[in-house]
Formats: C-alpha cells, sequence, structure tokens
C-alpha cells in the first residue's frame, strides 16, 4: 500500500486526483495539507495538516502530490524531495527550465521518483498516436497544427498573475506545445516567431501564438488563449498522411475520444479516467514495478521551449494589451 499526501486541496485536487488515489485499491489518501481545514477534509483523507512542512515530517507518507500554483512547484517539489518524498507535481512542473532542473537535481541527490503529473500523457489515445507518429504511420512529420483556446479566468485568478506562473502559455499553451514536440520525436524546435497578448499592462498573457521549426524543416503552428472560446485542434501532418485528436483535443480526461487518421482509420475510445492511470503507473514505480512515466527529459525540453517562446517574445517586444 503506498501512502499519498497532498500539498494543496484545490480545484484539481477534487475533481481528479484525490478520486483517482480513492479508486485505487493500492493506494491510500493519508494526508492533506491546505490553509483551508474544510477543503482538506473534504478530500477524504486520513489526516489533514494546517501546514505544508507538517506534512512533509509525516514518515508515514510515501508519494507527494503538489497541487499548487505554479510558481510554488519548484520550492515545494524540492522540499518534498529532499524530506525523503516521492514527488508528483501538477504541471507545468516549472516556471522555466531552470526550475526544472533544480527540481531533477534534487531527485537525482535523493534517489526519489519525480514526476510530472501531465494527465493526458496516460490517456490511451496520447499513447496510440505517440508510437503511430513513431512508428511511421504517417512518414517523416512535416508540419502540426495546434490549438488550445480555454475557459477565461475570472479577474483575481492566479491565471492572470505572472508572479504566481499565470497566463495562457503555462496553462493551456503547455498541451499545445508537448503535443507538438511529441509529434516532432522530441527535438529541439527554434522559435521562427512568437506574439503575446495581454489582459492588462503587468497581467500574464492572455494569448501566445508562435511557429516553431524543427530539423529538416518541419513546422509547427501553435496558439493558445484563455479567452473563453474553449476550441481544440491537433493536426499533424506527414509525407503519407495525417492523424488528428478530435474535440476535444487534450481535455478528453473522462469523454470518449477519437483518433483520426486521413482518412483511412479512426479510432473511438470509450470514456475513462487517465488520472487513475497516472496514479497507477507513480505507484507501481515506487513500489518497483515497471510502468509508463513521463520522461523527465521531455519535461525539461517542454519548459525551455515555452522559455524561448517568451524570449523570443521579450526581445521583439512583441506583446499587446488587451
Amino acid at each position: 500500500m503506498t501512502n499519498w499526501g497532498f500539498l494543496g486541496a484545490g480545484s484539481i485536487a477534487h475533481s481528479s486526483l484525490a478520486p483517482a488515489v480513492h479508486a485505487d485499491p493500492r493506494a491510500t489518501l493519508h494526508s492533506v495539507a491546505s490553509s483551508s481545514s474544510e477543503r482538506a477534509r473534504a478530500l477524504a483523507p486520513r489526516k489533514a495538516y494546517s501546514s505544508y512542512e507538517a506534512l512533509l515530517r509525516d514518515s508515514e507518507v510515501d508519494v507527494v502530490y503538489i497541487a499548487l500554483h505554479n510558481s510554488a512547484h519548484c520550492h515545494w517539489t524540492e522540499a518534498a524531495l529532499r524530506a525523503g518524498k516521492h514527488v508528483i507535481c501538477e504541471k507545468p512542473l516549472g516556471l522555466s527550465a531552470t526550475e526544472v532542473d533544480t527540481m531533477v537535481r534534487a531527485a537525482a541527490d535523493t534517489g526519489r521518483l519525480l514526476v510530472e503529473a501531465a494527465w493526458n500523457r496516460w490517456h490511451p489515445r496520447t499513447r496510440d498516436l505517440e508510437s503511430m507518429i513513431a512508428n511511421g504511420a504517417i512518414g517523416t512529420v512535416t508540419g502540426v497544427t495546434a490549438r488550445f483556446d480555454g475557459l477565461a479566468p475570472s479577474p483575481g485568478n492566479y491565471r492572470r498573475d505572472p508572479a504566481l506562473g499565470g497566463g495562457a502559455l503555462l496553462d493551456v499553451g503547455y498541451y499545445a506545445v508537448s503535443a507538438a514536440l511529441a509529434a516532432f520525436g522530441w527535438l529541439a524546435p527554434k522559435v521562427v516567431w512568437a506574439k503575446q497578448d495581454r489582459w492588462d499592462i503587468g497581467s500574464a498573457d492572455r494569448e501566445s501564438s508562435c511557429l516553431l521549426e524543427f530539423t529538416g524543416g518541419g513546422v509547427a503552428e501553435i496558439h493558445c488563449s484563455l479567452n473563453g472560446s474553449h476550441a481544440e485542434e491537433f493536426t499533424v501532418t506527414g509525407a503519407t498522411g495525417e492523424l488528428g485528436l478530435s474535440a476535444p483535443a487534450f481535455c478528453a480526461a473522462t469523454a470518449p475520444a477519437v483518433l483520426t487518421g486521413a482518412g483511412r482509420t479512426s479510432r473511438t475510445y470509450p470514456a475513462l479516467d487517465p488520472y487513475r492511470f497516472m496514479v497507477q503507473a507513480v505507484e507501481k514505480a515506487v513500489t518497483g514495478r515497471p510502468g509508463y512515466l513521463v520522461p523527465l527529459a521531455q519535461s525539461r525540453l517542454i519548459a525551455s521551449t515555452i522559455d524561448a517562446v517568451r524570449s523570443h517574445c521579450l526581445a521583439g517586444s512583441d506583446q499587446a494589451d488587451g
């Protein structure tokens, strides 16, 4: 039995991770630390803590799930690792490649597991798509179109605050960027152009767009926003065909999903919960059994690509206020 401890008791912890842990016969939600004892108890843990440090001192906790706002990921991930805990941290793992490097070093120093909780990477549709591309189902990849327009956060929400790691690029853009990198076999791209719009002066990005170029001349056009339109698209074009994800292209957590292929093939997946697959995989790894985990090298490449997009925007002053 693996004992889980949560730092934070926000919406994802309530809607996704706590139910997945409770559903796993090999896992126990041992404890939750939150500034709100009511939110912590609502997750039905064995113990509730009012401080994160107290949970990290609990010798019975095996795995810590970091469910905090983005700017807190690096500090508390490193603290949990150095407290001897295995860690699964919400995406994005870090605000930058430098933060990811800090966390990876801490995992290496302590010999503990570190996993980025990018739930969609455990969805069978995502796994099949990556496998088909890698096995040459559409030949050499030449182009990707990835779009994710998410819901607009209310004023005061951390997603509008750059100091807390807000913005479209780090939120919904993460999915579009990671999918494009996967399509091109996790090669490091060059940013050809990039632009961002903000809600107002000092806010995080409301919209981000970029064009990435890969070795051999393949390109990925990426757009993401938190403007409320809620549109999703992902298409991969190759030398001999095309693959795509039906909408919702990225947020198909518990809804039926479809993988389409150049009019020749179509795979439909029943409604399922990839968070359960994620919890099961982490539990297997912690107990020495084989299971799929998102490689840290891929998490680092996602972070460095997002770094490059933001740097390109700053260098060209290609930002506008709403």
